[in-house]
Formats: structure tokens, C-alpha cells, sequence
């Protein structure tokens, strides 16, 4: 039997979604073993000057507990 636990993360990229996923596993996986999958709950941007400026995305993250 497993037992998996689920937290919420938010991060941010200058380059796209895309990346700003990438970086939130990256750094949730330097403290959490396991990880198993991620859930985009909501997307959002920064715009400056007219121009898309920041990129971040709200997500689920699931792992598996020792």
C-alpha cells in the first residue's frame, strides 16, 4: 500500500509556462522524493509596457511518502 500527499506550489518564468513548471518540479524536488505528478490549477501573466513580462503558473504537486 502507498500513501501519497499533495501540495500547492507557485512559480514564475521570463520565458514561458512551460519553463515556470519546470522550475517549480525542479525546486519542490530538491526537498520532496517521489514525485509522481503535477496538476496546472491556473495560469497567469505579468504584462509591462504592453509586453508579457513574467509568466506563472499555480500547480499540484503529488509524492509518494516513505
Amino acid at each position: 500500500m502507498s500513501i501519497a500527499k499533495t501540495i500547492e506550489v507557485t512559480a514564475s518564468s521570463k520565458k514561458g509556462f512551460e519553463d515556470a513548471i519546470k522550475q517549480g518540479v525542479a525546486k519542490a524536488a530538491e526537498s520532496l522524493d517521489n514525485i509522481t505528478g503535477a496538476w496546472v490549477m491556473d495560469q497567469s501573466v505579468k504584462v509591462n509596457k504592453g509586453k508579457l513580462a513574467e509568466y506563472s503558473v499555480r500547480m499540484k504537486l503529488t509524492f509518494v511518502l516513505k
